[in-house]
């Protein structure tokens, strides 16, 4: 289903002149779902107006060269973020999605996941009853489903992404829940799905985490971190080592 209601979203990018403005924002004028761009060039902050995935954003603004780092989507309290990880003792390289969640209407929540490093074919996304991932997927519980019909209605079935030969695959989608239901609650993208009549196992390519409140656009504007003096940018080199999107 194409995403018809717009949001905002702002990304921290380093700039330093006019023309690094005119670079980003003819970049992302380029993406289909883009209303409105506004770059400040003083913090170093670009505020996007439109229905296109974080995560094409990104894309977009990694292509001229320069890193973004995602400081905020939504209004305050309309943001969530999923750190999605391998329970598989034999990897190394734990995490290898993540999922930005952002409400854009009071029954209307986007969901924007990406996920890389496992092996190509179709992969489930769903949202846990639970958030204990102690033991990975095994523990998180069954679907979330409506209380008052139980499995009959799942609440968390996200659907499906496709990854291909490259380990990589994304998907957008919509779904008539709120933010504040799912904080708490885990997200589980696997092979395996219970309709099936298959069980999780915590495989290299089933990931699982819990999912959390994120900055609203204007709840988190800071460039240089206070306990350790890095800079956005310094601290996400750090991220990406560790294997971050």
């Amino acid at each position: 289903m194409a995403i018809t209601t717009p949001f905002q979203t702002l990304f921290a990018v380093p700039m330093t002149c006019e023309s690094c403005i005119n670079d980003v924002s003819g970049s992302l004028y380029k993406i289909g779902g883009i209303q409105k761009v506004e770059a400040n060039l003083k913090d170093q902050l670009v505020t996007v107006e439109g229905t296109a995935p974080p995560s094409v954003i990104v894309a977009a603004i990694q292509a001229t060269g320069r890193d973004p780092i995602l400081r905020g989507t939504g209004s305050s309290d309309s943001a969530a973020v999923c750190i999605l990880e391998t329970h598989a003792t034999t990897v190394s390289d734990k995490v290898r999605g993540l999922a930005r969640m952002v409400q854009v209407a009071p029954n209307l929540t986007l969901i924007d996941l990406t996920i890389r490093g496992l092996a190509p074919g179709r992969y489930w996304a769903t949202i846990r009853e639970t958030g204990n991932i102690v033991q990975g997927a095994v523990s998180t519980g069954g679907i979330w489903a409506d209380p008052k019909e139980g499995a009959l209605r799942p609440r968390g079935i996200l659907g499906t992404v496709q990854v291909g030969t490259d380990g990589v695959g994304s998907v957008f989608i919509d779904k008539p829940i709120q933010i504040w239901e799912m904080i708490g609650r885990g997200m589980v993208v696997s092979k395996q799905h219970e309709g099936e009549g298959k069980f999780e196992k915590n495989d290299e390519d089933t990931l699982v985490g819990v999912i959390a409140r994120s900055a609203g656009v204007w709840d988190n504007d800071k460039t240089v971190c206070s306990c350790s003096g890095k800079t956005l940018w310094e601290e996400r080199k750090d991220e990406v080592s560790r294997g971050m999107l």
